[in-house]
């Protein structure tokens, strides 16, 4: 009982000297918002301490301190002032509205838990509206925040954190036990930091800005966070390694700052678990650091990119931002695409928008905006992907739409070659569309061997693999459907087939049917593997090859169709048919090919208002459709051409 009471009084103490310099500030207050740097971080500590202490003034809906309640309510309204003297933004009526929301509930002497969510999500949104830094640059070192403790803060706080230090018993009030289980539940390393950065206006406790880097405030806040959970160490390590909801929920070196055990133990199934989660993170940070991959790396790239573009440095914030989707993006795109291919192109579209805006000289504010936009979807798709493995009918239904839409282009290409080959009673040369097509399949093996146990294909090779190779494959389509629409009217099908069959292929025609076999077989074969890796790793290999020779069966019968029904064709309706199916590949394989220039960072992204579209190369981005564009205008005036020389003629 004595211990409660004594920290009650240390509650209601702290309470009273903060507020009164709320109040001493509060002429100047105005002033000080009109700089978002500054106030910000204040207002955001005003909201979190009000979240933590908000419960020594009010119990179950019954006020326990009168005095600390009158505290509270002032509090609030210093808070909800600062937020509407901040300069306007998109979030501002949310602002407003949640501010005005905190206020109401406190004078309704709501329960302690609705306050402090309130309080958080005002805090939330804050930081969204406002970003700045909110977790340090690297890890922070324990050891060294350890060091600075005893040195800078024992002598009040005490040897052990209890609050208890010579100099702590002749201050008012006394100084804060960190030892303090439900305090600590509510605070955040990112709480501790700014109370050691900013100090407490009215409290001995001053500003250690002058006297600590931002790395030794930051190693002394983990170090402070993880008084109150001393047990948290191979029992964490177990929880945190075995618990995919944790590491769901704290990714990030900015999740990891901005955790707190009140708020993770909903997820993470109770206060005890979230303690231990908690204690054992903040004691070893840099497991969040050596744990990076994939969707969590990608938000902690661009988190970076949004600091060092706010210190002028675009040209570093556009490779972080390239980094991102690169190096954490593109590695899961097979996971993502088989579970939600929607969100996969969301994210693709967004991101290089995102660095289009950083390469342009968009202002901080706008590059923010973005980056938060960006960290939305990034955010969903973590969530995804850190659900448990893949059903076995997912991994199924990924892998069979994987290779039937990859292969299609490809396959209308090999049989539109075997068909136009045959009608010219050319069987001969069907060998070198034969050849091209089975040695792609044996390169995409050799480069799935590569991959898988020599070296580690990077998202910028695969991007411009695909790339280069989608628009050379284009190139080549765009002459031949002309060439076949040319030969498709007048009557010049007969002249072309009954010269050359009088002559055998020479070598450059053989050549050119073997390369644009390849290329087009090898570059969705080299997608496809890469693909199909990825989605082993789900740990449903069965059913992953049970949709491949589904697949398999859907692309043989598709090629078997076409080629039965090319036979039946007339000569002049087949050349027709052929030139309007070559060029549409054309046009697909060119919005594709810029789609993976734009993903490799080779080219800018400017949004346009259209749907996605995968199978058709469609994409919401203006370069990919104008490129599109350009390629059906070529194509029109080549077949508009065509018919006017051969009326003519």
């Amino acid at each position: 009982m004595r211990t409660n009471r004594i920290c009650e009084v240390l509650r209601h103490l702290a309470a009273i000297a903060l507020a009164a310099g709320l109040i001493f500030s509060s002429a100047h207050a105005q002033q000080a918002s009109a700089d978002p740097a500054t106030s910000v971080p204040q207002t955001w500590q005003m909201l979190d301490y009000l979240a933590a202490d908000y419960a020594g003034a009010v119990h179950q809906g019954q006020v326990v301190s009168a005095s600390e309640y009158d505290e509270m309510r002032e509090f609030a309204r210093h808070a909800r002032e600062r937020v509407q003297a901040l300069p306007p933004s998109a979030a501002t009526p949310t602002l407003h509205a949640q501010a005005d929301q905190l206020v109401a509930l406190i004078d309704a002497k709501a329960p302690e838990a609705d306050v402090a969510r309130q309080a958080h999500a005002l805090t939330d949104t804050l930081l969204q509206a406002y970003p700045i830094p909110t977790a340090p640059t690297k890890a922070p070192d324990l050891a060294r925040g350890a060091a600075v403790y005893q040195s800078q803060c024992a002598i009040c706080h005490g040897a052990t954190g209890h609050g208890d230090g010579p100099a702590g018993k002749q201050l008012s009030p006394p100084p804060i036990d960190f030892t303090n289980v439900e305090r600590a539940d509510q605070r955040s390393a990112l709480s501790l930091y700014e109370v050691i950065t900013q100090g407490v206006a009215g409290t001995p406790m001053a500003s250690f800005a002058d006297r600590l880097s931002s790395d030794e405030r930051w190693s002394l806040a983990y170090y402070v966070g993880t008084l109150a959970y001393p047990a948290a160490t191979a029992q964490g390590a177990q929880a945190w390694h075995d618990d995919a909801r944790a590491r769901g929920a704290i990714a990030s070196p900015n999740e990891l700052a901005r955790a707190r055990v009140s708020e993770l133990a909903d997820a993470v199934g109770g206060t005890a678990q979230a303690r231990l989660i908690v204690g054992y993170l903040r004691a070893h940070p840099q497991a969040i650091h050596e744990a990076l991959a994939g969707i969590p790396l990608a938000r902690t790239r661009i988190a970076d990119s949004v600091r060092v573009f706010r210190d002028g440095k675009a040209e570093e914030a556009r490779q972080l931002a390239l980094s991102a989707y690169l190096d954490g993006v593109e590695p899961e795109e097979a996971r993502l695409d088989a579970r939600n291919a929607p969100l996969r192109g969301q994210i693709e579209t967004a991101m290089g928008a995102y660095r289009t805006s950083l390469s342009n000289g968009a202002s901080s504010d706008a590059v923010a905006a973005q980056a938060h936009e960006v960290d939305g979807l990034l955010a969903q798709a973590q969530s995804l992907l850190s659900e448990s493995a893949a059903s076995p009918m997912t991994t199924f239904i990924g892998a069979l739409t994987i290779l039937v839409r990859e292969g299609l282009e490809a396959l209308l290409v090999v049989v539109a070659l075997l068909a136009f080959l045959r009608k010219a009673d050319r069987h001969d040369a069907t060998r070198y569309v034969h050849a091209g097509w089975v040695l792609a399949l044996l390169a995409g093996a050799a480069t799935w061997a590569v991959a898988s146990y020599a070296i580690s294909i990077s998202g910028a090779s695969r991007e411009l693999t695909e790339g280069l190779s989608s628009l050379f494959a284009a190139a080549v389509l765009l002459g031949v459907g002309l060439w076949m629409h040319q030969k498709s009217i007048g009557g010049r099908w007969q002249s072309y087939l009954k010269a050359k069959m009088t002559t055998a292929l020479n070598r450059r025609s053989a050549w050119f049917v073997f390369g644009l076999t390849f290329i087009s077989v090898y570059r969705e074969v080299f997608e496809t593997i890469l693909f199909y890796t990825a989605l082993w790793n789900e740990g449903q290999g069965q059913w992953l090859l049970a949709g491949l020779g589904v697949g398999a069966i859907i692309i043989g019968f598709i090629a078997w169709l076409l080629l039965r029904t090319s036979q039946r064709l007339p000569l002049g309706l087949f050349f027709s048919i052929s030139s309007v199916v070559i060029a549409a590949l054309a046009i697909v394989l060119t919005g594709k090919g810029v789609a993976a220039l734009q993903e490799a960072g080779w080219t800018s992204v400017t949004v346009a208002p259209v749907p996605s579209i995968d199978l058709l190369g469609i994409y919401p981005t203006w370069q990919s459709l104008l490129a599109q564009l350009a390629v059906a205008l070529m194509l029109a005036f080549g077949f508009a051409f065509n018919r006017w020389r051969a009326r003519t003629a």
